[in-house]
């Protein structure tokens, strides 16, 4: 945030031990969803684990908060993360935590790839596939009449959604797991907007970097013209200087030889008897 200097140097301290944390929630929350065979006491530390990551993500934006010079304007602009972090206080919706994940991971992987926009779409697209199938699949599991029942009906769901086609034979039934997808379709269609504008770029950067190299090759033409024309210059000026001095030697030999054809024609003058 240019506008905010305390907070980009807050951001540039914590971002990668954010990142770390980030990391350890997904896997410890991928072992909570996918291991079915934990105990009881095992699930209760794990989830301990992740809420007081969470807890640290959350001090994160206080403390962003308590930097920002326009404190409502933070706000303003940030008021998805404290929806995402006030929400999952309510016990229905909290593997909504794994948005607030998703956000930090974001906005580390989006200063990472600046300027390497398919590597950026692909892996965000991978990151929020794979949250959302395991959010998804804590959700639906135990609910009655649940069609998302195994973690791969969880990621063939995903994929269909995110890819906004919807095939339909798949689809949640809890209020949790409706607020999944629904996040996810508008990821989707943001992803999609942000593939369609990176293709738009791509060809729009390409056209500008031809354009650029043909006015880089026509001015270096020009230049050798240039060059080529000041040398023919100077070729005729010395042909000039040459054939003046050509000229002048032409002259001289002409005087020369009509000189010495008077002198051959007076008569030698001979003494009287």
């Amino acid at each position: 945030m240019e506008d905010e200097p305390r907070i980009a140097a807050w951001n540039a301290k914590v971002d990668w031990p954010l990142t770390g944390l980030t990391l350890v929630f997904l896997a410890g929350y991928a072992w909570q969803v996918l291991d079915t065979s934990l105990g009881p006491a095992a699930r209760e530390a794990l989830d301990l684990v992740l809420t007081g990551i969470w807890l640290l993500l959350g001090l994160d934006y206080l403390v962003r908060l308590g930097l920002a010079r326009r404190k409502l304007r933070f706000v303003g602009r940030h008021l998805l993360d404290l929806l995402i972090l006030v929400l999952p206080m309510f016990r229905p919706l909290r593997a909504l935590r794994v948005v607030t994940v998703i956000g930090v991971l974001n906005r580390q992987l989006r200063d990472d790839f600046r300027g390497r926009v398919p590597i950026y779409v692909g892996t965000t697209v991978a990151l929020v596939g794979f949250v959302a199938a395991l959010a998804v699949l804590e959700a639906e599991r135990a609910a009655p009449e649940a069609s998302i029942t195994t973690f791969g009906e969880a990621v063939w769901w995903t994929i269909t959604t995110i890819s906004t086609v919807g095939y339909g034979d798949r689809y949640p039934v809890t209020v949790e797991g409706r607020l999944v997808a629904a996040t996810l379709m508008v990821a989707g269609i943001a992803l999609l907007g942000v593939v369609t504008a990176s293709i738009a770029a791509w060809f729009v950067e390409n056209v500008r970097r031809a354009g650029e190299q043909v006015s880089e090759e026509v001015e270096e033409v020009s230049t050798d013209v240039e060059a080529t024309q000041a040398q023919l210059a100077d070729v005729l000026a010395e042909l000039r200087t040459i054939s003046a001095r050509l000229a002048a030697l032409e002259r001289d030999r002409s005087a020369a030889s009509t000189s010495r054809g008077r002198d051959r024609s007076v008569p030698s003058a001979r003494p009287s008897a």
